[in-house]
């Protein structure tokens, strides 16, 4: 059976700058936050660092080159702060002309730049002034932004502010798994609320200056299940970790207001720290979140069941993995909350393969938030223990049957009404995957750290194939 895709829809591919660029500290480049957290023992496995990666930097042209040979219609890539706004201060022109020139590159070959402001590497320096718990760095990102735009918005259409704010946010600043390693509930919301408000007050100056734009903003978002629906202790599991998955970011950016239920929840954690939050959050602050948008970004990679009774199967699979350093939850209101083993395949990163909940999500997105809004599954892809086989090639089965799977949930999806406009998978290459450093790989493309020679997986020319028949 032959499935075809949307004449419209389009097929891509997606990084982010600190994974693959290296270059760390050239043409005017400073730290940012990864480049500092990486070297804080124990933080990173095996003390890897980005200050290579994956050479995108000098390499950009053959990179480009092995998109257009894989028929990519769309990149989906990260400008680093770091590199345009060292330190926050003043434009970088050597920072910038690389994006430039990037752009100039994609689209000579027919490949549609589409590009992400903030993939989690803020400077180091604007952490030290308090990072996201710091309202400063709202007018700091804004700035940073529409520089961005003077030198690329000439040839760039579709712009996302922010990449995951979730991971930004609590994973960052409530965990401490990633940069900068914060630990606190208080320093999550903070963070969360002032990504979210620099999202919005972006959207509106990018608006006000070229409204031609298409704009928007990637979530990373979950189907949380209860493992009995009759059971209220597991539905209450179930509803918190949506709440501060899912809807802490999606009811301010399409509702104006922050889920009620998860904010009384938090409050039963740390009054203190919802007291805090309250006094950042202020007028006009829920105006701007809610700017409308053309675009939302889904990025999907498993879902998860919960229940309300011990299950004895561990902890968060969204705690940042097994590290030396110490790693919280996430989840502020996580007490009582258990994962439950369903017997799915997993992936390398112990995350199971679940499919179909891709297609529920976007079908409860598409309903509930975003009605006319174009939606897009900006991230999804699978890491795997790699070999390459003795002809030279990675024959990686498993990520070749998860990229159709999706492909195939995303085919239902649009089936079911959802107004799905393309699909990008994580990622090109494989890359410093952060915590993990270069543990874990995900990527279509194989990347040997020693040499850095790339070599297409079976899973790249198979995602090649399904491009150039539009079909499944």
């Amino acid at each position: 059976m032959t499935r075809a895709f949307p004449e419209d829809f389009l097929f891509g591919v997606a990084t982010a700058a600190y994974q693959i660029e290296g270059a760390a500290f050239e043409d005017g480049r400073t730290a940012s936050i990864w480049d500092a957290f990486a070297r804080v023992p124990g933080a990173v496995l095996n003390a890897d660092n980005g200050d290579v990666a994956c050479d995108h930097y000098h390499r950009y042209p053959q990179d480009v080159a092995l998109m257009k040979d894989l028929g990519l219609q769309v990149y989906r890539f990260s400008t680093s702060w770091s590199r345009v706004r060292p330190d926050g201060g003043p434009v970088n022109p050597a920072g910038i002309d690389f994006y430039s020139r990037l752009v100039d590159e994609l689209l000579e070959a027919d490949i549609m730049p589409w590009l992400t402001l903030h993939h989690w590497d803020m400077p180091q320096a604007l952490e030290e002034k308090g990072g996201w718990t710091s309202r400063d760095t709202v007018d700091r990102f804004v700035e940073y932004a529409l520089s961005v735009h003077d030198a690329l918005g000439d040839r760039v259409q579709h712009w996302t502010t922010l990449n995951e704010p979730w991971c930004s946010s609590f994973l960052s600043y409530t965990a401490g798994a990633h940069a900068p390693g914060r630990y606190g509930v208080g320093d999550g919301m903070l963070a969360a609320h002032h990504l979210l408000l620099s999202h919005g007050r972006t959207v509106q100056a990018l608006r006000e200056r070229a409204p031609e734009l298409s704009q928007g903003i990637t979530l990373n978002l979950t189907v949380a299940d209860a493992a009995d629906p009759a059971d209220p202790a597991d539905v209450d599991a179930a509803r918190r970790i949506d709440g501060q998955f899912n809807r802490w970011f999606l009811d301010p950016i399409f509702r104006g207001s922050y889920p009620a239920d998860i904010v009384e929840d938090f409050r039963a954690v740390d009054p203190d720290a919802v007291a805090r939050w309250e006094d950042a959050v202020q007028p006009g602050d829920l105006e701007a979140i809610s700017t409308p948008l053309d675009a939302l970004g889904v990025n999907y990679y498993h879902g998860e069941m919960l229940s309300g009774h011990p299950q004895g199967t561990g902890g968060t699979p969204h705690d940042g993995g097994d590290l030396a350093r110490p790693v919280g939850n996430p989840f502020p209101s996580h007490e009582g909350i258990h994962w439950v083993e369903r017997g799915l395949p997993r992936t390398g990163m112990d995350w199971e393969v679940q499919p179909e909940g891709l297609t529920r999500l976007l079908v409860r997105v598409a309903e509930e938030y975003a009605p006319g809004v174009a939606l897009y599954v900006t991230e999804n892809g699978a890491a795997y223990d790699d070999a390459v086989g003795e002809d030279g090639v990675v024959h990686d089965a498993d990520r070749l049957a998860f990229l159709q799977a999706h492909l195939g949930a995303s085919l239902d999806a649009i089936e079911q009404g959802v107004d799905l406009h393309g699909y990008f998978y994580w990622s090109l290459m494989d890359n410093y995957e952060w915590s993990w450093g270069y543990e874990k790989r995900f990527g279509i493309v194989r990347v040997d750290y020693d040499t850095l020679e790339r070599t297409v997986k079976d899973s790249g020319a198979e995602y090649a194939r399904i491009i150039a028949a539009r079909a499944l």
